[in-house]
């Protein structure tokens, strides 16, 4: 029994890495994955959720650079933190920054005359700091946007990399949710049968006669806006495809010969679900829960885009859309054409992934 099963997972492998989208599609799932953990360690502005606002140097297109002068603490000594939660959840950075187009040093050489930035050729305002000892080179920098800025004047690539994480996670916390409900009522259905499976099927069909977006805005609305009531709502909202899949296999299954022996054998009810039918049922499971991962990232982004999402200033690539759907007829369309392809692609990677595996897993083939 465990070469036979040895031997199909083997097969199954193998006709996975023939498929090159199925692949490609893999690594980068795998690929978001990891910015999506180390998304503060890769972004360029590592602060908490990436919001270093300059309002100065709003909407500017891709590769703008400008000069920017960092203030330091008023106090002198940065907030105390640790370098995990500063790698996994940013920096406490108190510090000023400042974009500006010129500077100079005055003649005593103990403060830096600086001009701010100002846009459409206007000429921003002149100040002056007290260096305190401190070099000018060492406050003022060259600072490039590789994707620009938003409305903000924010960073939209650490705006990106930040949001990848909602996005990447809320599809393995829905997915969970949705297999731990799904499985366990499916299961109940399937092998119980009669009263037991009319009552999960009269749940499974109410909650399946709801519009999937307008049950997860009540569910929302009902937790309260915010990071983990969205993932719960969502999470809520998926289980009935994965009951429905688990209770018709279960039915088609319950009757095999291996399963009789289990029972000749007086193994008990939950055993022989959890050991014996659960494990030769989960082709079917893995592929639905591939396409629940798309569909998640795709509720999370609706949701955020109604503002009943993730709330500011965390980033969130539905939010992004959010702020800058009117730029796309303002000529900047890639404020919201960025976040739109990265949500489109993550989706598509799954959906791939999921088309791949139930071509894999098909014994058939």
């Amino acid at each position: 029994m465990t070469k036979t099963k040895n031997s199909l997972s083997g097969l199954a492998l193998q006709n996975f890495k023939k498929s090159f989208w199925g692949v490609f599609s893999f690594w980068f799932i795998v690929l978001v994955g990891f910015i999506s953990v180390f998304a503060y360690v890769i972004a360029p502005d590592n602060s908490q959720y990436a919001n270093q606002m300059h309002l100065s140097i709003h909407s500017k297109a891709p590769g703008f650079e400008v000069q920017m002068l960092t203030l330091p603490l008023s106090t002198g000594v940065q907030p105390p933190q640790n370098w995990l939660d500063r790698v996994f959840f940013g920096k406490k950075n108190l510090e000023t920054e400042i974009p500006i187009s010129s500077f100079q040093v005055s003649d005593d050489g103990n403060q830096l005359v600086y001009v701010e930035y100002a846009s459409d050729g206007l000429t921003g305002m002149t100040k002056t700091i007290d260096l305190n000892g401190a070099h000018p080179k060492d406050l003022v920098k060259e600072k490039k946007f590789l994707f620009g800025t938003d409305k903000y004047g924010r960073d939209l690539l650490s705006r990106i990399l930040v949001g990848a994480r909602i996005s990447f996670f809320i599809g393995f916390v829905a997915v969970f949710i949705s297999l731990l409900i799904g499985i366990l009522l499916g299961s109940l259905a399937g092998y119980y049968g009669g009263k037991v499976d009319t009552i999960i099927m009269w749940i499974i069909n109410v909650t399946w006669s709801i519009p999937t977006l307008l049950l997860v805005i009540a569910i929302t609305l009902a937790l309260g806006k915010g990071f983990w009531q969205v993932f719960i709502a969502v999470g809520l909202t998926m289980w009935v495809e994965v009951a429905r899949v688990v209770r018709g296999q279960i039915i088609s299954t319950k009757e095999q010969q291996y399963v009789t022996a289990a029972r000749a054998l007086g193994f008990g009810d939950t055993r022989i679900i959890v050991k014996h039918i659960l494990p030769n049922i989960l082709a079917p499971v893995i592929v639905i829960s591939a396409a629940n991962f798309a569909a998640a990232i795709l509720i999370e982004s609706g949701l955020s885009f109604l503002g009943i999402g993730a709330q500011p200033p965390m980033a969130s690539w539905g939010a992004m859309i959010k702020d800058h759907y009117n730029y796309i007829i303002l000529g900047k369309p890639y404020l919201a054409i960025i976040p739109g392809l990265c949500i489109m692609s993550l989706v598509m990677a799954f959906m791939m992934i999921g088309n791949t595996l139930r071509d894999a897993l098909d014994v058939k083939n």
